[in-house]
């Protein structure tokens, strides 16, 4: 278990964190990466064309180790909506297919496929929420000779309930579908390998479990969807866009692999130094030794809340990183207000309230937590 890393980030004794599904506090390593860069910025002349290539590569190479893929595999992005809308763009969807969602699915990954399947005259099928939480069991139901594209999560973003990812893209291949995920809620505290996923996209923003900086993510694209339209048509994409002089010299080809996909103005002086920071400390805490960490925390937290008779989901069909806690009736519509009074902070996501901790967490945050809900039911 990798010991409470709390030292490492800006968070008070008093306030108990329960909450990186909403938005991951930054390291102090992190913070302070991004001051170094707007100190850059405010003296441009330091600057050098160089550098606007140097940290995008980086932190592109970073992700790419963490998910097993190669750096020419990974774009740059600027959001979740911005990467599902590259995959949207560069999919062939046809009239009468089908476009695969889940029930209660985040917006992000389900709007472009919507408007896509109303484009093409394909139909969007959503995968009901199973009574028993077995998440891959109704996806894999759900899938048949009619599946065009599953737009899937890796755990489900309001409870984590979990999806079995290599069982569900190897169905979706032998039909010839596609697989397309939307990591944020997932990569950086649950072991993503694109080798045994193969996904033909997958889509990350930052400012969750990799703990980085808002208006950044990554997208992995499959090495035979790494020719296709990006979304949109910046210079820096374009091969020999190092050579500023040569600039006016238009080419048509590209940087190589998924480079064609970077958001315009990649190279963020500030957001650029904070993800590759957020990037390294992941790596050298190791993902699944992360992992095996946050389930032993939500653990112990689900036995509590059984204790409370609280309604939990069972340990295999959740990703340990997260826990949705049900009450009969209802969450008490107060209860995250009552909480955050006392520097206790959850989130309510559809019917549960979802809590998902972090390294920063420690016992007294549990114990806080459980007197008030104690008093709260």
């Amino acid at each position: 278990m990798i010991p409470c890393q709390r030292h490492l980030f800006d968070i008070p004794e008093d306030v108990a964190y329960f909450n990186c599904a909403y938005m991951s506090p930054l390291l102090r390593e992190v913070r302070e990466a991004g001051e170094r860069g707007m100190a850059r910025k405010a003296q441009p002349w330091k600057i050098r064309p160089a550098d606007f290539f140097s940290d995008s590569e980086r932190a592109r190479g970073l992700f790419a180790e963490l998910v097993n893929a190669a750096a020419g595999d990974v774009a740059i992005i600027p959001s979740a909506s911005y990467g599902v809308g590259v995959a949207a763009a560069n999919l062939p969807v046809k009239a009468g297919q089908r476009l695969l969602v889940l029930a209660d699915q985040f917006p992000s990954n389900l709007y472009p496929w919507r408007e896509l399947a109303a484009e093409r005259g394909a139909e969007l099928v959503t995968v009901a929420r199973p009574a028993d939480g077995d998440w891959t069991r109704a996806t894999l139901a759900a899938i048949d000779e009619r599946t065009a594209l599953a737009a899937l999560p890796h755990c489900h973003w309001t409870d984590g309930g979990l999806l079995d990812l290599a069982a569900i893209g190897a169905r979706l291949r032998a039909i010839g579908a596609a697989l397309v995920i939307d990591g944020t809620q997932s990569v950086g505290a649950l072991p993503f390998d694109v080798r045994t996923i193969r996904p033909d996209f997958l889509i990350v923003a930052t400012y969750k479990w990799l703990l980085g900086p808002y208006s950044l993510g990554f997208l992995y694209a499959a090495p035979e969807r790494q020719a296709g339209r990006p979304l949109e048509y910046g210079w820096i994409t374009r091969a020999g866009s190092e050579d500023f002089a040569g600039l006016v010299q238009y080419r048509d080809e590209f940087q190589p692999g998924a480079r064609r996909y970077d958001m315009g103005e990649r190279s963020n002086f500030a957001l650029m130094p904070m993800a590759i920071a957020a990037l390294q400390q992941l790596l050298a805490w190791k993902v699944a030794e992360t992992q095996a960490s946050l389930r032993a925390c939500t653990d112990r937290i689900a036995e509590r809340a059984r204790r409370l008779g609280l309604q939990v989901s069972a340990p295999s069909l959740r990703a340990g990183h997260f826990l949705g806690v049900r009450f009969a009736g209802g969450v008490p519509p107060d209860l995250p207000d009552r909480l955050a009074a006392q520097q206790i902070y959850v989130s309510v996501r559809g019917d549960a309230m979802r809590i998902t901790p972090h390294l920063y967490n420690n016992d007294t945050d549990i114990e806080r937590l459980f007197a008030m809900l104690a008093a709260a039911i």
